[in-house]
């Protein structure tokens, strides 16, 4: 004869069973948090697999290594990829853990481009990024500036400006975006260019007009331009220096 056995007991055996269970769970939790903090997996050794020109190795141990907390399995990889990106010139980084103690770390540095203002710098992906600016070597980097939000549109600009220009054997050395939209470029022998309002092919189409017809205007007006204003609809207006547009004597007439 088969005997079913009461609720109560079957609910008093589930409830131990539970219990068993959660104790089982909570001894083996805490017995993986206590592994996990011995010595034995504290960080030793940190390897960066990239080539550096910018940032040092006493850079990174000052910026990023006082930011690291936590063994091979606490540690945060989240902040520890951040406390390396905040290294200076460092663009990107990349932390990946490697058994048993030690650390594999990329890092991608920022490949400046250009000046952004007075006191910042942007990089060939057009950031603007802080550095400091006694680490630059480049000799002919031009200054660019604009709204904030704008260094990727002026650098793009910048390239395609400054290989105009080439065709008369001058550089762009400063490039400036208004906050009215409008553009202007400086020259290395000193000349300053208004290119006006638009975006960058209407900029160009002016530019390039500029640039196609200035042999002919110099063969005419010889002397070295100091500026030139491209905002005129089917043309342009220069200022050319020895060059003048007053009449002799026009001045003691008046």
């Amino acid at each position: 004869m088969q005997t079913t056995t009461p609720l109560d007991i079957r609910l008093m055996n589930a409830t131990a069973a539970l219990l068993y269970m959660l104790a089982a769970l909570g001894f083996v939790w805490v017995s993986v948090s206590w592994v996990t903090r011995w010595p034995t997996f504290a960080i030793r050794a940190i390897r960066i697999d990239s080539e550096l020109s910018r940032a040092t190795a006493t850079t990174i141990r000052a910026n990023a290594l006082p930011k690291l907390s936590g063994n091979f399995f606490t540690l945060d990889l989240e902040q520890t990829r951040q406390a390396f990106q905040a290294v200076p010139w460092v663009r990107r980084a990349a932390v990946q853990r490697i058994w048993p103690d030690r650390l594999a770390v990329h890092l991608e540095e920022h490949r400046v481009a250009a000046y952004w203002g007075d006191s910042r710098l942007v990089n060939s992906h057009g950031e603007v990024f802080e550095a400091n600016l006694g680490d630059v070597e480049e000799d002919s980097l031009p200054t660019l500036q604009g709204p904030e939000g704008s260094a990727r549109q002026v650098l793009d600009l910048y390239g395609r400006v400054n290989t105009a220009v080439a065709r008369l054997q001058v550089r762009v050395e400063r490039l400036t975006l208004s906050d009215r939209g409008s553009w202007k470029a400086g020259l290395d022998n000193g000349a300053q260019i208004e290119m006006g309002r638009g975006d960058a092919d209407e900029v160009m189409t002016r530019l390039e007009r500029f640039v196609g017809t200035w042999a002919q205007v110099a063969a005419s007006y010889p002397g070295p331009l100091e500026y030139a204003d491209l905002r005129h609809h089917n043309g342009y207006a220069v200022r050319i220096k020895g060059i003048t547009t007053s009449v002799p004597g026009e001045a003691k007439r008046n």
